[in-house]
């Protein structure tokens, strides 16, 4: 199950207190405390992508060898409005903004 962070809604409408809760992505978020039962908002959080850490062996995934391997096109910018092929072998060779 993930993990939400929710802030205590102070009566000025700031963020107070910070707490961590485990719950399913079904359920809905909080609305009140579960201690206090004051009011509460979910704070949006940054996904953990582990390529954000730097991680060769992560990084190696989405290369272009595994990439076209498993089937997909990539493409790379290669000038102004032009972009070029680098994996796979379905579309076409350059794209445009022409």
């Amino acid at each position: 199950m993930p993990t939400y962070r929710y802030a205590v809604v102070r009566p000025d409408g700031s963020d107070g207190e910070v707490f961590e809760c485990f719950q399913r992505m079904s359920d809905p978020p909080l609305e009140r405390h579960p201690e206090t039962g004051g009011p509460v908002r979910r704070i949006p959080a940054v996904p953990n992508l582990p390529l954000a850490h730097g991680d060769a062996a992560e990084k190696s995934k989405l290369s272009n060898k595994n990439l076209e391997r498993l089937g997909f096109t990539k493409y790379e910018r290669a000038g102004d409005g032009v972009y070029e092929r680098k994996a796979g072998t379905e579309g076409p060779r350059t794209i445009s903004a022409d």
